[in-house]
């Protein structure tokens, strides 16, 4: 609905600045745990109790492969940890995990690569700052994990949130179309990067900018699916990927397989009219359980296997659980009851282009009868990951320049960009203010991993640590 009577863009950015009274950018700095903070581990056991049991083990021992990967599965212990920030009282919707590995490339519907945010799983309205820390906070943990010194990660840190205020700045400024249309190139982000980069990097990024654009649905059949009897199946390599009759008695099979015809459905009316017919065009094959991530391990994910004219035309749909944000505890309920619309209608508002197939679906039980709310999209749409494991100290703070640039655009389309450009001003006190918020953080986050590592040395867990 058009709105009238719209605060000029001098009383918007008068009132960025006006929220340094109550929190002034320095205060950003300041980290320690908060008296009677919750231990880590009970965090994580209360997330476990809602999640596959058999599954649990692995996301433990993933996040004990090191102290960053522990932070890429913490997105809860920090949620409790952020509350507890100031903030300038201005929000956005929040990602509520953007840390420096759920950034990436995937194929928008024009079939070009975009690099953009790709994980949605926490969205929720908040202060823009928390995001801002767990991005700054990941950079700083990552630098560590690849052993750069503290000058290089600092370096990072701050050229992250410095394109980040810059952006906003500059998206401040901007007409609204423009801002909704601004996007990165990932050939020239892929070139920038080569130019921080050995010859060995540089042919590394060639061939991962290769594997993005071949990364569809045909290339999931050649490493997912086999043939039995003229018709695909998926293959089973368990336990990451385990099809539904692996999974269930042949006799309560079909109890299985009709609830995913009711689901498919259901997926269905959440798409436009356009993309539903797109949609029709595909058969139901089969279906397998799959485990995805470091975070999201033991949240129930479903690979889908549909067939369009014939074999040679596949069609895998990731039909991922969505269950409550971890912010939702300190910012508020969701406006949506449906969990997976949430995520969807988050990722459509921050991301600059999204998956035609993205949609949601009504809450539905599969193999255990119990309802829980899904969302949907490609399994592989040209979705690649930069191997943070192959930059250098100065490809790590490019990186995290474009990480922070598309941070800024996907809070700038949803919130007031012009107040957070106000508050963030010109200088650099909000950059400095971060990299040590980033620094303390990482301290943290070294000791919740330990106690990590002490729960499972000590049986309090199970740890899968060879998967």
């Amino acid at each position: 609905m058009i709105k009238g009577g719209s605060a000029t863009v001098a009383e918007r950015a008068a009132l960025g600045k006006a929220a340094r009274e109550n929190s002034p950018r320095s205060v950003h700095a300041d980290w320690a745990p908060a008296a009677g903070r919750e231990d880590p581990v009970e965090i994580l056991e209360r997330q476990a109790e809602s999640r596959v049991p058999e599954l649990v083990p692995i996301r433990y021992g993933r996040m004990l492969a090191s102290p960053f990967t522990f932070f890429r599965g913490a997105a809860a212990v920090m949620a409790m940890d952020l509350a507890e920030t100031p903030d300038s009282g201005l929000t956005v919707q929040a990602c509520g995990d953007a840390h420096l590995s759920n950034f990436g490339i995937f194929s928008a519907p024009d079939r070009r690569l975009v690099f953009d945010l790709n994980d949605f799983d926490e969205t929720l309205p908040g202060p823009w700052e928390w995001d801002v820390k767990r991005l700054a906070a990941s950079f700083e943990i990552g630098g560590r994990d690849r052993g750069f010194k503290r000058k290089e990660r600092r370096a990072a840190v701050l050229r992250t949130v410095r394109a980040y205020r810059q952006a906003m700045a500059a998206f401040a400024g901007m007409r609204n179309l423009e801002v909704w249309y601004a996007r990165i190139d990932v050939a020239r982000l892929f070139e920038d990067l080569k130019q921080r980069a050995n010859p060995k990097q540089a042919k590394r990024f060639e061939k991962e900018m290769g594997k993005a654009k071949r990364k569809d649905s045909l290339r999931a059949m050649e490493r997912l699916s086999t043939e039995i009897d003229g018709e695909l199946q998926i293959a089973a390599d368990p336990p990451l990927l385990v099809p539904i009759e692996d999974l269930v008695p042949e006799s309560r099979r079909h109890h299985v397989e009709e609830p995913i015809l009711a689901l498919l459905a259901g997926y269905r009316e959440s798409l436009s009219a356009d993309r539903r017919h797109l949609f029709d065009s595909y058969s139901y094959v089969h279906l397998a359980r799959k485990v995805v991530g470091v975070g999201s391990v033991g949240t129930r994910a479903w690979v889908v296997l549909l067939v369009g004219r014939d074999n040679s035309d596949p069609l895998f749909l990731q039909v991922k659980e969505a269950e409550a944000s971890v912010l939702e505890s300190y910012a508020g309920a969701s406006g949506y009851e449906n969990h997976g619309e949430r995520v969807v209608q988050g990722q459509w508002l921050m991301q600059a282009a999204s998956d035609v197939l993205l949609g949601w679906l009504p809450a539905i039980g599969l193999v255990d009868g119990r309802d829980r709310d899904f969302y949907v999209r490609q399994l592989w749409d040209g979705k690649r990951s930069i191997d943070v494991e192959t930059l250098l100290p100065q490809g790590f703070a490019e990186y995290g320049q474009a990480c922070g640039w598309t941070l800024a655009r996907a809070h700038a389309r949803s919130g007031d960009r012009i107040a957070i450009a106000g508050y963030l001003g010109n200088g650099d006190s909000f950059d400095e203010a971060i990299a040590d918020f980033s620094a303390a953080y990482a301290d943290q986050n070294q000791r919740d991993y330990a106690a990590l590592a002490d729960a499972a040395d000590g049986g309090r867990i199970e740890a899968e640590t060879d998967i």
